[in-house]
């Protein structure tokens, strides 16, 4: 794995004796404080803010007011009491919103011993700017991300990173100071040679030359994309907006009527009122918008651990529905560097002397990775060169004139090997068998470049292209990553649609592809100059018969995102260079490469990986499918609990009997459906197996039969809501004992779809549902609180007539996991 940053952050600081003081005030005013996680409102004063925007308070206070202005003083002070609990709640909620983000401070340092001036000093961590010389003792974490240039026997603990839980190596780099000092933009730096702020150093003293500080590392990076990513809107949280304004004014129109035929019914002023408000609060939605907000944010960081770096929060929301996967080759399904592998010769020609001519014809300084291979790849006496023809698309060659000590002056050609052929003085029948050898090389995999070069006895200017000496080709390969083709096979398998899109030949590219199983046995290789007509003839609303495009240029790369997504295709693209921005900013998941991708191309990307590898893309997908499932079991279980404490919040009035829920009753639905909906599903394991998900036309997030299970356990528990209330209080002739039945028949029912939905797979579902059916046998059998609920306690027989139906209604809804797993 690399990293990248700009040379002009530490260039020049060859010498141990850090910075000055006046180059620490140049720094810190052009690169800002060290400050990688801002500290989040806290206090009183913000708790109190957050919890006065909760309508349970408004409605406790009004409702706790009422009955006092009344003279019912005793239920005014159980209301007033239930202020705390319900404070208390959205405190420890508010806490625990934060507290991925608050987690990751306890791992950053909050002093860093740096040196200054030649003199060591201990300095606040936020003090800190690009270049300082920074030492990082052993079990300290390092206080920004930087150049390791000093230490011995270093191993680092990134776990909080990359959920690696084995130490990592890592090394000095030596000659760091030249390597920095490259006349280059961007420079690439090994990973084993990176610190990275938040990560613990176990073993030796470590030297780190400060690299990128406050929001530019990487946790920096990670905690504001968390929150900045909330303020845009997809299509879910609309979605999800739209719902919550439909319930709101079906509860308000709603509310109007059972007020008024409360008081027709002649229960008086305050039971209407009562009846209204305590509907109103029931059947306000507001945990929906608050539950995919909250799972946004934990999405970022499970998939940062995933070595998913996600920019912008609500990407989270379409990574699990990806469908198809356009990717690069080169450095994504392949080592993106270069080995020579063959060397062809032509004739007698020594292979040192093939690889000498390209040599003379490539240029180090133009960055290509073949041309600085080729020059690492033998020795080349001092040499004047005149003039330079540089490789283009169109050209398909590099022509270099070169003056040799001897005063030669010679012509090096490198390139495509059809176009060098066509420039050398071959026949017929040896063109043909050449182009029979490159065909063979490319058809296994191989980039194939032929070199040639002519002696000039005299050069007037201007390009040779004739008359060439045809020395032989050069063969090169990409060798394909580790586990990539598990990857794609799991893609795949899943019904995810891999295609490969790269500028190098069909031929290499159908070699890679088969290797990898991408397509079929014999994908299907179309070239970029074709693909406008495969577009063409494609039908819109089919899938496009393409498993590679090779030879592709930027424009074409759009038109097939353009295409697949108006097939219906949820489309991820990968890039990592400015020509692939348009791709990027047009793809429903735009991902960069974090190792040797562009800054603008990581500006524009949705989410940047980390090690630029596939393996990451699918096991993100597999990420963002748990956590779009996760959300789903959310919403699933608020729509079951909801619907049925909706209904009978209404009906059972309506139908002209006493009110069944009183404000102290919504309250404590309000502890058990608020932390459950928040805490249980977003916490359940992730995995990196990825099931096969049906495509449509158009997306849903609930499908017929998930609905219809909706509707079935809502429906039944609102059944034996209403047939508990009404049996109890034929019975009994007693209302609390009623509200007793049919407040612990919704409890039970709650722990069982929690249960259900949940799989006990979590701690915190294992402790909410033991705490959910303990809070039903304390506050209806002990005395003193089923008196202050206006309850009464059950008998045996009513608790396992309770109980029975709980578990009954509550147990369908296993039914909506168990479709997943179909799906």
């Amino acid at each position: 794995m690399y990293r990248s940053f700009p040379a002009i952050r530490v260039e020049g600081l060859a010498d141990q004796q850090g910075l000055g003081a006046d180059e620490v005030k140049d720094r810190r005013r052009q690169y800002g404080s060290n400050i990688i996680l801002e500290k989040p409102p806290s206090g009183w004063r913000n708790i109190i803010g957050d919890t006065s925007r909760d309508p349970m308070v408004w409605f406790l206070i009004g409702t706790s007011l009422l009955f006092a202005w009344l003279g019912n003083y005793t239920d005014a002070a159980v209301l007033a009491a239930a202020l705390v609990p319900i404070i208390g709640m959205d405190a420890y909620l508010h806490r625990r919103t934060q507290a991925t983000t608050e987690g990751l401070s306890g791992r950053l340092a909050a002093r860093a011993e740096v040196i200054r001036n030649g003199v060591r000093a201990e300095i606040p961590a936020i003090e800190l700017v690009p270049g300082d010389l920074a030492i990082v003792a052993v079990g300290s974490p390092f206080p920004a991300d930087g150049l390791i240039v000093g230490g011995a026997g270093l191993q680092v603990d990134e776990s909080a990173l990359t959920g690696e839980a084995m130490p990592l190596r890592k090394q000095v780099m030596a000659n760091a100071d030249t390597e920095i000092t490259l006349d280059r933009d961007e420079i690439d730096i090994d990973t084993v040679h990176w610190g990275v702020a938040g990560t613990r150093l176990l073993t030796g003293e470590a030297r780190l030359r400060i690299v990128f500080t406050g929001a530019e590392t990487l946790y920096g990076q990670i905690t504001r994309s968390a929150q900045t990513g909330k303020q845009e809107r997809t299509p879910l949280q609309n979605a999800i907006g739209s719902l919550v304004v439909t319930l709101v004014v079906v509860a308000v129109v709603l509310c109007i009527a059972l007020a008024a035929i409360r008081y027709y019914q002649g229960y008086g002023i305050l039971d209407a009122v009562l009846s209204a408000v305590t509907l109103a609060v029931a059947a306000l939605p507001e945990e929906f918008p608050v539950v995919f907000t909250f799972f946004l944010g934990v999405g970022v960081y499970r998939l940062a651990r995933r070595q998913a770096l996600v920019r912008r929060a609500v990407v989270v929301e379409n990574i699990g529905r990806i469908t198809c996967i356009c990717t690069d080759k080169t450095g994504t399904l392949t080592e993106g560097r270069l080995h020579l592998a063959h060397i062809l010769a032509a004739g007698d020609t020594d292979q040192n002397f093939v690889v000498k001519i390209a040599a003379m014809a490539a240029r180090p300084e133009s960055g290509d990775p073949l041309d600085i291979l080729l020059h690492k790849a033998t020795l080349i006496p001092a040499e004047t060169r005149l003039e330079t023809f540089p490789f283009t698309e169109d050209r398909r060659r590099e022509v270099a004139i070169i003056q040799e000590t001897t005063g030669a002056r010679i012509a090096a050609v490198k390139g495509a090997p059809e176009t060098v052929f066509a420039m050398t003085r071959l026949g017929d029948e040896d063109r043909e068998m050449w182009l029979a050898k490159t065909r063979e090389l490319a058809e296994s995999g191989h980039k194939v470049i032929a070199c040639a070069f002519r002696t000039l006895d005299r050069w007037p200017g201007g390009e040779p292209d004739r008359d060439y000496d045809l020395v032989g080709l050069l063969a090169f390969e990409d060798p394909v990553r580790d586990g990539v083709g598990d990857a794609v096979a799991r893609a795949q398998a899943a019904g995810i649609r891999v295609i490969m899109v790269t500028g190098d030949h069909p031929a290499t590219a159908m070699a890679v592809a088969r290797e990898l199983g991408i397509g079929r046995k014999n994908p299907h290789v179309i070239e970029g100059a074709d693909l406008a007509a495969q577009l063409g003839h494609a039908d819109s609303g089919g899938v496009l018969d393409i498993d590679v495009i090779a030879r592709t240029i930027p424009s074409q790369k759009l038109d097939l995102v353009r295409a697949l997504q108006q097939a219906g295709e949820i489309v991820a693209v990968t890039g990592d260079g400015v020509n692939d921005v348009p791709a990027l900013q047009g793809a429903d998941v735009g991902i960069a490469m974090g190792e040797r991708g562009t800054r603008p191309a990581r500006e524009v990307a949705s989410i940047v990986l980390l090690d630029d590898n596939f393996r990451t893309i699918v096991r993100a997908i597999a990420e963002g499918r748990q956590l779009f499932f996760n959300l789903k079991l959310s919403f699933a279980y608020l729509l079951m609990i909801h619907a049925p404490l909706v209904a009978t919040a209404a009906l059972i009035p309506l139908s002209g009997f006493p009110l069944l829920y009183l404000p102290v009753h919504i309250v404590w639905l309000e502890l058990i459906i608020h932390p459950t909906a928040l805490l249980v599903f977003q916490q359940l394991p992730s995995s990196d197996d990825l099931e096969v998900v049906k495509r449509r036309s158009k997306i849903r997030f609930f499908d017929t039969k998930e609905w219809a299970v909706i509707g079935l356990v809502g429906a039944l528990i609102t059944f034996l809501i209403m047939l508990g209330y009404h049996y109890s209080l034929g019975i009994e002739q007693d209302v609390g004992h009623a509200r007793s039945m049919a407040m612990v028949a919704l409890v039970i029912a709650s722990a069982t779809v929690t249960a259900a939905l949940s799989g006990l797979r979590s701690r915190s579902a294992f402790i909410i549902v033991i705490l959910t059916v303990g809070s039903a046998v304390i506050l209806v059998q002990l005395l003193p609180f089923a008196d202050l609920l206006h309850m009464s306690p059950l008998h045996l027989v009513d608790w396992f007539i309770a109980a029975l139906g709980g578990l009954f209604a509550g147990s369908f809804a296993a039914l909506i996991p168990l479709f997943q797993r179909k799906n």
